[in-house]
């Protein structure tokens, strides 16, 4: 019960991979990334920091529902979920990658609008299915991953993030009004300038 739970509030880095394991468990891998948003004071402007990347693992009957959303590259999303750090070996490198077990995951209602339909629950997934969610994850890791930063810290993950969303450059105009598309931080409501 001392999980680290968290929620992470981003887009989808890439078009999730659904499949089925080799006991038939359905699995939705999905690469998130976030782009925190800060207003900075000086330039009356609001400005991209650097993007964080997390594979998240969903199970069974949220997989289904998931996979049944149809959701794409781009959409933005929060996810809940409990928090593991993963340690794995590349170019004869340790490198950290953060995955998130998805207890919840859904659209962002701020960004839009979605529609709800009921589905049926799953069970829990076993030892051997875990096994290939690791393999799984290891594909995010050898197809998009960056390297290591200059210190050789944690791997963030993908490259970039898809036009029109946070991590483009996209800024808010001179009206202090964001862009369709940036990303909101709910922490900086309230502190444009007038």
């Amino acid at each position: 019960m001392n999980d680290a739970h968290i929620t992470v509030i981003g887009w989808l880095a890439a078009d999730p991979r659904y499949v089925a394991t080799s006991t038939g468990t359905p699995l939705m891998s999905l690469r998130v990334g976030c782009t925190p948003r800060r207003f900075d004071r000086e330039s009356g402007q609001w400005q991209d920091t650097e993007s964080t990347f997390v594979t998240v693992n969903c199970w069974r009957g949220l997989a289904e529902n998931v996979n049944a959303s149809e959701m794409k590259r781009g959409d933005p999303v929060v996810v809940t979920g409990r928090l593991r750090i993963r340690e794995y070996l590349k170019d004869e490198q340790i490198r950290f990658s953060a995955v998130v077990d998805a207890t919840t995951i859904g659209h962002d209602l701020t960004r839009g609008s979605a529609l709800f339909r009921r589905m049926q629950r799953g069970g829990v997934a076993s030892i051997e299915d875990r096994r290939e969610a690791e393999d799984l994850n290891d594909i995010w890791l050898d197809s998009a991953a960056a390297g290591p930063g200059p210190d050789g810290g944690a791997d963030t993950g993908s490259g970039e993030a898809p036009a029109g969303y946070p991590g483009d450059g996209t800024a808010a105009d001179e009206e202090g009004d964001e862009e369709e598309g940036a990303e909101f931080d709910p922490y900086d409501v309230g502190t444009k300038a007038a």
